[in-house]
């Protein structure tokens, strides 16, 4: 079974769902010594597994996939209302409509098939830990899994339920906390120090995820514990990147702009640049996941395609200011030091 401890380049390329993370900068990534991901996220379970597909066919180093564990949404549907409500104005500046707020698992089980056939190196889980049979499964398959934790007590839950690892996020992370109550605050241990807490408890291999921007950043977590480091933001300008253009250009534009974890987008905390949308939303919104992300979905879009950058997310963590464009393979190589 692939470890992640014996990469050649101890550098993971975070699954960055909904358009940034491609098979492209997967294999991208993985052919250059590190670990890169597909993102399972927002896709169909066929699209999926077409993509596990195209990156096996194209490469024989170790690949990763990222899926999302649902968990129930506790919003009412009148605070959806009132949400829908304040979107209204922002959709109607677009000329596009509020998306309805259908509840659904993102085809968790489906995904899981598409997984346990395509036998990819390394799963790894969003929003909270798997059953323990659903890990076991996995490992009896000869797939390495991780859980994202960011928490000392979540870590305990994931190995509790039989991860092989762990991706230990810090507050600093752009795009998506991966904190497993869609209702509590996000955390604000600092990544250090949550490391070192969560490899004195602890036997699994632990990477490192949050704000890490620079080799410094990560040699930093190495030396706290981690065996790698998990980076997104330093990848979205990537040649391979899916990135859209609004989103390439904000980052290239704001890089001394500020972020903020909000839930206006998705209804689950997630940090972006500051912008518009964020200001006025971001006190309105409910946890609601994944209803407000299909609520602002038409919004967002609709942003994009008027290359507006105030009416979309603009994921980013906290040291955005030192993403910079070229090939994924020089990006990871220069993070690496």
């Amino acid at each position: 079974m692939f470890a992640v401890t014996d990469l050649p380049i101890p550098i993971v390329a975070a699954p960055m769902a909904g358009g940034p993370s491609t098979v492209d900068m997967a294999v991208a990534v993985s052919e250059a010594g590190g670990l890169g991901f597909i993102a399972g996220g927002y896709v169909s379970p066929q699209r999926l597994a077409d993509d596990l597909a195209a990156a096996a066919a194209r490469s024989s180093a170790p690949i990763g996939v990222n899926l999302f564990v649902p968990q129930p949404s506790t919003a009412t549907p009148a605070a959806l209302d009132r949400y829908a409500e304040a979107l209204a104005p922002l959709a109607d500046r677009y000329r596009t409509r509020v998306g309805a707020p259908e509840f659904d698992d993102d085809g968790w089980e489906q995904k899981l098939e598409a997984v346990a056939d395509a036998r990819p190196a390394v799963v790894s889980f969003t929003f909270g830990t798997p059953a323990r049979d659903v890990l076991t499964a996995l490992a009896h398959r000869g797939i390495a899994t991780l859980v994202t934790v960011t928490s000392v007590d979540e870590a305990a839950a994931a190995v509790d339920a039989g991860a092989g690892g762990l991706v230990v996020q810090g507050p600093g992370a752009g795009g998506h906390r991966g904190t497993f109550d869609p209702d509590a605050e996000p955390a604000t241990v600092p990544l250090t120090e949550l490391l070192t807490a969560i490899g004195a408890a602890h036997s699994v291999p632990v990477i490192a995820a949050g704000g890490l921007a620079d080799p410094a950043d990560i040699a930093a977590a190495r030396r706290a514990g981690a065996c790698a480091a998990q980076v997104g933001t330093a990848l979205l300008l990537a040649d391979e990147a899916g990135t859209n253009p609004v989103h390439r250009a904000a980052l290239a534009a704001r890089r001394s702009g500020a972020t903020v974890v909000t839930r206006a987008f998705s209804g689950r905390w997630a940090r972006s640049l500051t912008n518009t949308f964020t200001a006025g939303l971001s006190p309105l919104a409910p946890a609601g996941y994944p209803q407000v992300n299909r609520m602002t979905a038409p919004i967002r879009a609709a942003a994009v395609a008027a290359g507006d950058p105030d009416g979309t997310s603009l994921w980013a963590g906290v040291g955005h200011a030192a993403t910079r464009p070229g090939p994924a393979a020089e990006i990871i190589a220069a993070l690496a030091g």
